[in-house]
């Protein structure tokens, strides 16, 4: 099934604006165009495209992203390079996953502290620069907790 750039804009909430700037810089090789000169995506584009703007969510900059796209039409020669790519990118989102554990952290401690607060009626009434410790597991079962009552 072929879609047309509107239609792809609407199903992966990425503008056409986007879509059309990502075909110019040379993220999409991909994308295909009608009798008319449309720009036209099919179900492997929409899965690549996904995996841009997966790419692009982690902080992966574009420049990469398109070395990436580059490789992947260069064939099985460049396995390698993309296997070091996708490694070093697990190890940034690994990265921003902490940073946001930690974040994650000091809010909970502000509505700890915020509840306490309204709990005594006053906010002097608790120790606010006190952060307990909590385990990186801990804050990942909050976060799967948080999943399932979203029913992400």
């Amino acid at each position: 099934m072929l879609y047309s750039i509107g239609a792809v804009a609407k199903k992966t909430g990425i503008s056409s604006y986007t879509l059309r700037y990502y075909d110019k810089a040379g993220l999409t090789p991909f994308v295909k165009r009608d009798d008319r000169g449309q720009r036209v995506f099919d179900d492997d584009g929409l899965e690549s495209l996904g995996l841009i703007r997966c790419l692009k969510q982690t902080g992966m900059p574009l420049e990469d992203i398109r070395q990436f796209v580059h490789w992947c039409d260069g064939g099985d020669e460049t396995l390698p390079e993309r296997l070091t790519m996708f490694e070093k990118q697990r190890e940034a989102v690994l990265d921003q996953v902490h940073q946001s554990l930690l974040n994650l952290r000091k809010v909970n401690h502000k509505i700890d502290s915020y509840r306490r607060a309204c709990e005594l009626g006053s906010e002097a009434q608790v120790d606010c620069d006190y952060i307990p410790k909590r385990t990186a597991s801990d804050l990942l079962r909050q976060v799967r907790e948080y999943e399932e009552t979203q029913q992400l």
